[in-house]
């Protein structure tokens, strides 16, 4: 019989050694799902900055495209507020470069149309040229950096196109 009254000691020390494996296992666990959610989190910031980088040097860009910048010679700095606070704090330093006329192809104007067709439009001879603007966003805050192409298509007549097409 003093093997029975040795057996219910055993099974509580085996007891304790299965409670905390399983308590150790529980910590890893936790452990690990912090870390996921902890780099998860991290990886949705950086999509959300380098989502407003973009939306900036977009801005910028739409801002040179909207002036004469066939016109335009060397780079030009503009300041993004890009969540409009109502503060004047630029969240973001863009720099769109010299825009640089990459391509030409002569059109011919059809001058019989039934629209009236603007005074530049009703000479037979323009250009079809193609741009590039490049610009890079710097967000302020975390240093972040976003560079951009766009392409832009402009009729321009010859001496237009001589002057800044080359």
């Amino acid at each position: 019989m003093s093997g029975h009254a040795s057996y219910p000691g055993r099974q509580r020390g085996i007891t304790l050694v299965i409670a905390l494996i399983m308590l150790t296992l529980l910590t890893l666990l936790v452990i690990t799902a912090y870390s996921l959610s902890t780099s998860n989190l991290r990886a949705v910031g950086n999509m959300q900055m380098r989502n407003e980088a973009v939306a900036a040097a977009d801005a910028a860009i739409e801002q040179v495209v909207g002036s004469n910048f066939t016109e335009t010679t060397g780079e030009t700095p503009v300041s993004v507020n890009i969540d409009n606070d109502g503060e004047d704090t630029a969240e973001f330093e863009v720099t769109v470069r010299q825009p640089q006329c990459v391509r030409a192809s002569q059109v011919m104007v059809n001058v019989a149309s039934s629209v009236t067709l603007p005074p530049m439009l009703t000479s037979t001879e323009h250009w079809n040229t193609v741009w590039e603007i490049r610009a890079e966003a710097v967000d302020t805050r975390s240093g972040a950096r976003v560079a951009m192409v766009k392409g832009v298509r402009v009729l321009l007549t010859t001496a237009e196109k001589d002057a800044r097409c080359g």
